[in-house]
């Protein structure tokens, strides 16, 4: 939630006007976000006696009824806008479908949405709400590791446009953040895969225990949905450490830089050529094996530099990879590295601003790569990657195509 202070001044010839925007919202665990016994989410209904919940599909599916009962539980209606979005369907056409569910509900303002799902669900919806009306409120309720660890602690969303990821967006804080990691327990193995980039990204340039720990756990937390699926105390303990310790420094990096006034972001890890290689496929890569690509050729790039050693890029290489993250793709050529190389420059005020370690733990940014450093970069780290499992292709890698909305 967001509140603008501001005021003017006057001379005979003038006016200028100064404002402040006040971002004001928690992130809050709670261990079954829709168990009739916690009110976090239903507090923030009661007053209207209504809910509007746009949710993804699949998360409804699993857990429609629950949901449904918790309302039921707590004398607020509830109306449901069932969505299924791919990085396909992250459009202004989908954000259309829900602006229009907004408008046939009647929604008041500052009447929150609540929007539960994954990154791409509360990153459509957030941008819808963040138009309608120019600004209506939202609850987050993320499902998914990446929106768990990562999108939820920014204020940033936004939606695709042609094959620009991104392209269009807005800075606009949720009401409130619901961290319910219970959610893990049926997400599917890939998902939480696509997560774990988040976390390897946090890890490499930010924190040097989350490293140590995903290097040692990594594999076992993921295939347990971080011990809520089929997993002991102790994994999940385990895992909570991991995630709480990740999303600290996440807010450490995040919070003095929510508008990103300072384009050096160690968050932007793996996101300098991953923007444009995620949507080249005919069927989009899945954004965390993307991102995943652009760490691995970073730490290689990182290591020729001589600000990592040649052990700590290869310890790097081979947690993604044991992970099943790509590490490479056919699709990382020099025609793509420079093309969206171009892309990013823009993005970044006319510096690359290319986050690599240095050392591992801790971020430096790249101004000055050179065109043929960049291509003899990419030809050794193809090398690296062929010894690497299943030739640096990562497990179901691609997207899934969903059915489309549900009204």
């Amino acid at each position: 939630m967001s509140e603008t202070y501001a005021s003017y001044r006057a001379t005979d010839r003038a006016f200028h006007v100064e404002g402040h925007e006040k971002i004001d919202f928690s992130l809050s665990y709670v261990d079954g976000a829709f168990s009739v016994e916690n009110g976090e989410i239903a507090n923030s209904f009661r007053r209207f006696e209504r809910c509007l919940m746009v949710i993804d599909r699949s998360v409804f599916e699993l857990y429609g009824e629950s949901i449904e009962d918790y309302f039921r539980h707590h004398r607020i209606a509830l109306t449901t806008v069932a969505v299924q979005i791919a990085e396909t369907d992250k459009s202004l056409a989908t954000v259309e479908h829900i602006v229009d569910a907004f408008g046939e509900f009647g929604l008041i303002r500052k009447e929150p949405v609540l929007v539960v799902g994954g990154g791409l669900t509360t990153d459509v919806a957030g941008f819808a709400c963040a138009t309608y009306r120019r600004r209506t409120n939202y609850l987050r309720v993320p499902t998914t590791l990446i929106g768990l660890v990562d999108a939820s602690v920014a204020v940033k969303v936004a939606v695709n446009h042609r094959d620009l990821k991104n392209r269009l967006g807005a800075y606009h804080a949720s009401k409130d953040v619901i961290l319910d990691f219970s959610f893990l327990a049926t997400l599917p193995t890939a998902q939480v895969r696509n997560g774990m980039a988040e976390l390897v990204k946090i890890a490499v340039v930010a924190n040097r225990g989350v490293f140590e720990a995903l290097d040692q756990y990594g594999v076992e937390l993921m295939e347990s949905g971080f011990g809520h699926r089929d997993g002991s105390a102790r994994l999940r303990e385990i895992g909570h450490q991991v995630t709480d310790q990740s999303i600290r420094t996440m807010l450490d990096l995040e919070v003095p830089n929510l508008h990103e006034l300072d384009l050096d972001r160690a968050i932007a890890y793996g996101h300098t050529w991953s923007p444009t290689l995620e949507l080249t496929p005919e069927v989009p890569m899945l954004h965390g094996h993307a991102v995943s690509i652009d760490m691995a050729l970073s730490v290689t790039l990182a290591g020729e530099r001589g600000y990592i050693s040649s052990a700590e890029r290869d310890r790097v290489l081979a947690l993604i990879g044991r992970l099943g993250l790509a590490v490479d793709s056919p699709y990382l050529t020099p025609a793509l590295l420079h093309e969206a190389t171009e892309a990013i420059i823009q993005t970044r005020d006319g510096l690359l601003r290319a986050a690599v370690p240095r050392p591992l733990g801790t971020c430096h940014f790249i101004n000055d790569l050179s065109r043929g450093e960049l291509e003899s970069g990419l030809a050794l780290h193809k090398q690296l990657c062929a010894d690497l499992p299943r030739g640096g292709d990562g497990v179901d890698m691609f997207i899934e195509q969903p059915a489309g909305l549900a009204a």
